[in-house]
């Protein structure tokens, strides 16, 4: 082989690693190192022992072993009433491993993940929920921004009109 061919080579032998590397999936981590890495978005597999519905309609993915204490179970996968119909039935998953992807939050001095629609199961992410608190008074009918910002707005309104009483004559008129 010729010295170019041996270069090409080498060099497509550097690359292949890396390119394999970065499409590579991330390794899923257990609950017990999720509760560890708050604000990441993370992959968690873990077992689920039971699902746990309470009176206000909120679901729990209960992720930590029956001999456990409540106390000593340091992370928890909970999913809203308003997400049913986008997450769909959670009992299938009992005495299941499961995979879910999301965003480890801190929840009530342990660490959690909210469930948001069904596809965190297969590494998707959650779904995206504007604050209602910065989109009030918003519609989309109207012309206007949804957010109360001086630049956006025209400049002078009314007062930008000028003086027509004291105006210079225009050359040519």
């Amino acid at each position: 082989m010729c010295s170019r061919q041996l270069l090409w080579l080498a060099v497509l032998g550097m690359c292949l690693p890396v390119a394999a590397g970065a499409a590579a999936p991330k390794k899923c981590v257990s609950a017990d190192e999720a509760s560890k890495m708050l604000n990441k978005e993370v992959c968690v597999s873990a077992h689920v022992y039971d699902v746990v519905e309470v009176a206000d309609g909120t679901r729990f993915l209960d992720v930590c072993a029956p001999e456990l204490a409540d106390d000593r179970c340091r992370f928890t996968v909970l999913s809203l009433k308003e997400d049913h119909a986008a997450v769909g039935e959670l009992n299938k998953y009992r005495d299941m491993d499961v995979q879910i992807r999301g965003i480890v939050q801190p929840m009530h001095g342990r660490a959690g993940m909210v469930l948001s629609h069904v596809r965190q199961f297969n590494g998707g992410p959650p779904v995206f929920k504007p604050n209602p608190l910065l989109a009030r008074g918003f519609s989309a009918d109207q012309a206007r921004p949804p957010v109360n910002d001086p630049n956006l707005r025209s400049q002078g309104g009314k007062r930008a009109t000028p003086n027509t009483k004291n105006q210079e004559a225009l050359p040519g008129k």
